[in-house]
């Protein structure tokens, strides 16, 4: 292995020293530290990029948007194609699959009427799989990870003609566990998905004259040992349209506060094990939570890797999530992960996903998905909620 891999293996490893101790501190300091800091962040970051949007909705296209994709898929097919020769091709990003179970997706009622567009303009319900995955690109034991885990939720049954023609009664539904995304565009991520193909991903961050350093504090405030996917809160990162003329983030939240108690030395599939052992035991509930956007300037279509502010529009509920008590553990249900496609855009078209990280997704995910799942002799399955595994 080359210097640079071992530098960056090097540091790494200090964030698995962190993730063991961070069990007995981290709660205390996220409550005192995390938003205060985060604020803080958020403001040099503003100062440090600017914004040319100056209207609700205002996508502004990225000079070679589709060379730049076209650059990132090659880079991401390549890295699938040497990292998983002779085995099982796993997700790219987002990879680590800790379950997908099965729930359903309740629309509330009583809405204000500017909430009631799309999906959302009636009460309804809908079942929906949902995936909880780690961060990738790799899928090393929990405690090693980068902490930051992701969530996708596929609602199904729903009506209307989609953005994409390979599923036909879906809308996706994707979040991380950070209110921003690692990076803040799509020329920036071509610069990260070089660094991960050299396997020196952290040098993305702290490289001189280029550096990221901002960003990487960002998704450190909201990198931890998590105690259980079920109990992590997740967020869209990028907006989406919600109706016409409205442009929206989301995020997913867990109704009860309760924690699971990480142990020192938690086993290599500790998070999968928080997951099947709460679901043993008792239903899960989850908010789905909108934020409208109401101020170009300071909440950006464009640029990911800036927050929109709370006290310009918070969060407001919108849908309840039910997550029943089920096991999910047969290898017949992680065949099925893998064979299921999350995209943002499998969805409709007053829930088009905005700004050029969004765009790019499209076309990344449709080839990045099929890749894997020729390497592994899959078929990509549109689910209809009647399936079981238990």
């Amino acid at each position: 292995m080359s210097l640079g891999p071992r530098v960056n293996d090097a540091i790494l490893s200090l964030v698995a020293l962190e993730h063991r101790i961070d069990p007995y501190f981290r709660d205390a300091f996220d409550a005192a530290f995390q938003r205060p800091l985060s604020r803080f962040v958020q403001r040099l970051l503003r100062l440090s990029h600017g914004s040319h949007e100056t209207f609700l909705c205002q996508e502004i296209p990225i000079a070679g948007e589709e060379s730049i994709t076209a650059a990132i898929i090659g880079h991401m097919s390549r890295f699938t194609e040497r990292e998983y020769s002779g085995r099982t091709a796993e997700r790219a990003g987002n990879t680590k699959t800790y379950g997908v179970v099965r729930g359903n997706f309740q629309i509330l009622t009583g809405l204000p009427t500017a909430l009631r567009a799309g999906i959302f303009a009636q009460e309804a319900s809908f079942p929906v799989w949902i995936r909880f995955a780690g961060p990738g690109p790799g899928s090393p034991p929990d405690v090693r990870d980068g902490g930051i885990l992701s969530i996708g939720i596929k609602l199904m049954g729903v009506p209307g003609e989609k953005l994409l023609e390979d599923e036909r009664a879906t809308q996706d539904f994707l979040g991380i566990s950070s209110p921003t995304f690692t990076t803040p565009n799509v020329v920036e991520n071509l610069k990260l998905q070089r660094q991960i193909y050299a396997r020196t991903p952290i040098f993305y961050f702290l490289k001189p004259l280029d550096s990221h350093l901002l960003d990487l504090v960002m998704q450190g405030l909201y990198a931890r040992m998590n105690s259980s996917p079920l109990e992590t809160r997740y967020w869209s990162c990028v907006p989406f349209l919600y109706g016409e003329g409205q442009a929206m983030k989301y995020a997913i939240r867990p109704r009860s506060a309760t924690r699971t108690r990480i142990p020192w030395n938690p086993p290599p599939d500790w998070l999968r094990q928080a997951m099947g052992a709460a679901l043993n035991q008792h239903n899960v509930e989850l908010d789905f939570l909108v934020q409208l956007q109401t101020n170009p300037a300071r909440m950006p279509i464009e640029d990911a890797s800036i927050e929109w502010p709370q006290e310009l529009s918070p969060f407001i509920p919108v849908a309840h999530i039910t997550i029943p008590r089920q096991t999910f553990s047969s290898p017949a249900q992680f065949t099925f992960a893998r064979q299921l496609a999350f995209n943002p855009w499998h969805s409709i078209a007053e829930h088009r996903p905005l700004g050029n990280q969004n765009r790019s997704r499209r076309a990344l995910y449709q080839e990045l998905s099929r890749l894997r799942q020729t390497m592994n002799c899959e078929s990509h399955r549109e689910p209809d909620g009647s399936e079981r595994f238990d």
